[in-house]
């Protein structure tokens, strides 16, 4: 396994490299992100992981500085996952020369929906360092997992819409065994937090299935969600809704490819789950 700082020294292996699969992340690795690794070795002849903590795509006040920053402990497990693989790991100047980023890639009014009416710019500074890392890495294949559904959602549309030569492999949720979704933010939470996050899981299944029994009022489904969510003491819960898997339009009954999405916090820690369902 080899670490590269820089975008030269990156482009200069690139040159020799052979096909190439990418897996983007901001580091603090879990058995989620192996399990993009594991795909992405299957896909392509070389191996490219990121980890860089895009400041871009976080909001004021949010964790963008206690978010942690594991480069070593990162490291050796994706060495023993994948031993010959790339970590490109560049700091701010690197991947930020002017510091303030002037040209941004503007995704469509899908942004402002879901997480984000919650998190303002946060799919902007997505798209715009995802493109900058496409443009570093120059992959063949890239890897996203479908936890964050959104954002898969917005890299889809954006590499077919600005014909970038990539294919992009959904992969599916890593979950705990209570049915939790692995997210580096798990680690936020206290015991007793942690106990009680897999209720996110609960109710998108319980949802699939009722769906699946031919209710079709995702209204009410989402107020029971909430109400019992309330009372069992979630601080916030941002959005539960049903919508098409495949426009991120909110479902009609006539549709058949579906997503449940859920964002809610709990305590300190906002947790985002999906549960996609076909009926």
């Amino acid at each position: 396994m080899q670490i590269i700082h820089t975008i030269s020294e990156l482009r200069a292996w690139r040159k020799t490299a052979g096909t190439v699969a990418f897996v983007p992340t901001m580091g603090n690795l879990h058995a989620g992100h192996m399990a993009l690794i594991r795909e992405a070795r299957q896909r392509a002849d070389q191996v490219v992981v990121s980890i860089f903590v895009n400041r871009l795509q976080f909001g004021q006040g949010e964790d963008f500085d206690r978010y942690p920053r594991t480069l070593e402990a990162d490291a050796k497990l994706i060495e023993a996952e994948c031993a010959n693989a790339i970590v490109f790991a560049p700091d701010e100047r690197e991947l930020y020369p002017h510091v303030i980023q002037q040209y941004k890639v503007e995704p469509p009014a899908i942004q402002d929906e879901l997480c984000g009416a919650f998190r303002p710019g946060h799919f902007r500074g997505v798209a715009t360092v995802v493109t900058k890392l496409f443009n570093c890495v120059q992959p063949d294949v890239a890897c996203f997992g479908k936890k964050d559904y959104q954002q898969l959602f917005v890299i889809q549309s954006m590499v077919e819409e600005l014909n970038m030569p990539i294919d992009i492999i959904p992969v599916d949720t890593g979950r705990a065994e209570d049915g939790l979704a692995l997210s580096s933010r798990n680690g936020y939470l206290s015991a007793a937090e942690r106990a009680e996050a897999p209720r996110l899981y609960y109710h998108l299944a319980r949802m699939k299935k009722a769906i699946l029994g031919g209710e079709r009022d995702y209204a009410k489904l989402a107020a029971e969600v909430v109400a019992d969510l309330r009372i069992r003491g979630w601080s916030e819960i941002d959005y539960v809704e049903t919508r098409n898997a495949k426009t991120l339009k909110p479902a009609t009954h006539t549709d058949h490819d579906l997503v449940i999405l859920i964002a809610a916090r709990l305590g300190r820690t906002r947790l985002i789950d999906n549960l996609e369902v076909a009926c």
